[in-house]
């Protein structure tokens, strides 16, 4: 299967978000935070400095829950207002 090749608004979302971890993590180790989180160093500094643009769900949800992000607040700080739900359709 091939990939469609991503465009440039969404390589500069997955540097935007790289930055945004990167400072959550602060003085942390990228080895313990990806410890912590299950994934490996390699994908975690992927992650941060943008070469994984698109990562999956359950890794930014791992990353996020480790450094205690809100992923509604780190959602609306990368993505056009109008791509942000309000409310989670899942919350009840």
């Amino acid at each position: 299967m091939v990939r469609t090749p991503l465009t440039d608004e969404q390589r500069d979302r997955g540097r935007a978000l790289g930055r945004v971890l990167r400072a959550a993590r602060g003085a942390r180790s990228a080895a313990d935070v990806a410890r912590c989180c299950g994934i490996s160093l390699d994908t975690l500094r992927k992650v941060e400095r943008g070469a994984i643009s698109s990562p999956s769900f359950f890794t930014v949800a791992a990353i996020a829950r480790e450094l205690d992000l809100d992923l509604s607040a780190l959602a609306r700080t990368l993505l056009p207002a109008a791509d942000v739900p309000e409310r989670s359709p899942l919350a009840s």
